[in-house]
Parts: structure tokens; sequence; C-alpha cells
């Protein structure tokens, strides 16, 4: 066999590896991370059965949204990418044009802040869930193209009042953080009965 076909073969089997590690590489940074060209990566792809990156969200997408209970998929903002109720998820999302500031081509705030709201919404464990307090702080300026990987984790729940952080990512920097508190409108019932489980 010749040299070309095992270094393809090497190839093919570490981008199915890097690709399972991490599947929110983009074709440009697997060119990179292999030294070769995009349409390299592409026939590798293709080769493999791998979808592109938006196929691979959609699809992953797809089944974590029929997890969800106190916020409909159309609600997420951004793809969401895993999804474990009462305990966290992660999304993923690429800002539009029309979401920056024109002159510094800057990510407006309200655009990162609805990611967090709505992954932190997400991973309730709860029909009804609304934000009580929030308490965020933007760290870096996001720019048009930067994709914001954001991971949400429920720290604790005491009665129907959730505590939930929230970090977003652009580019492997933390761009956003957020701690949220949660009132779930649908356990008062059960917080009733802890009580007379205490008395």
């Amino acid at each position: 066999m010749p040299s070309s076909s095992l270094s393809k073969l090497k190839r093919q089997n570490e981008l199915r590896l890097k690709l399972a590690e991490d599947p929110f590489l983009t074709d440009e940074e697997l060119a990179c991370l292999f030294s070769v060209s995009v349409p390299t990566i592409r026939l590798d792809r293709i080769e493999l059965g791998i979808p592109d990156l938006r196929g691979r969200l959609k699809k992953v997408a797809e089944i974590n949204y029929n997890k969800l209970k106190s916020i409909k998929g159309t609600e997420i903002v951004g793809e969401l990418l895993d999804l474990e109720l009462g305990k966290g998820g992660i999304s993923v999302f690429e800002p539009s044009k029309d979401m920056v500031f024109e002159k510094s081509q800057v990510v407006k705030g309200q655009f990162i802040y609805a990611q967090a709201e709505s992954l932190a919404i997400a991973v309730i464990d709860a029909n009804v869930a609304l934000i009580g307090v929030a308490n965020i702080k933007y760290k870096h300026p996001v720019k048009l193209g930067d994709k914001l990987i954001g991971k949400a984790e429920v720290i604790r729940r005491r009665g129907n009042k959730y505590f939930v952080w929230v970090k977003i990512k652009a580019q492997r920097q933390e761009v956003f953080r957020g701690k949220f508190i949660l009132v779930s409108l649908d356990t008062e019932e059960g917080d009733g009965a802890d009580n007379e489980d205490r008395n």
C-alpha cells in the first residue's frame, strides 16, 4: 500500500477521534490541525460518512430538544448540544451580521445574554421556570464570526429555586459568566410535602 494511502488512513482515523472529542470543530479548524486543505477535510468526512458541522449540530440538537420541559426547542438561542435535566447542558451559537454593532462589529450583549438565559431555563427539570435573579458579567468582546459555546450547570436546588451557573466561551476564552436563580412555578405542591416531612 502506498505511503500516501497510509497517511490518509491515519489522518482519517485521527479525524474521526478528533470529532468524537469535539464535534464543534469546523472544516477550517480541522484543516489547520492536520495541515491539509479544507477540500481534503471535506473529502475525508464524506468518505467517513461524517456530516458537516451544521449537520452534526442539527442531529445532536434534535435528540436533546425532545428532553426539554420548561422551554420549546424554537426558543433556544443557538443549538442545544447536550442536556441533562436538573444537572446541566451545552449550547452553541453563531451570532449573525444583524446582531452586531455596525461600527465595531462587536456582538450586542442582549444576544449573548439570550443564549445564557435560554440555556439556564432549558436545564431546569420543571414545566415552567422563570429567571428570578441574574448576576452577569461580560468578560471579553465577541466579534462577528465567533462561535459561542455555552455551558450551564445546576449548582443546587432549594425548594422551587434552582441556582444555575452559565459560562460562555469563544475560541476557548471565557467571554460571559452568569449566575442565575430560577423559580419553578410548578413545584409549589412539592414544597408543601417537603415541609410536612420535616414536621
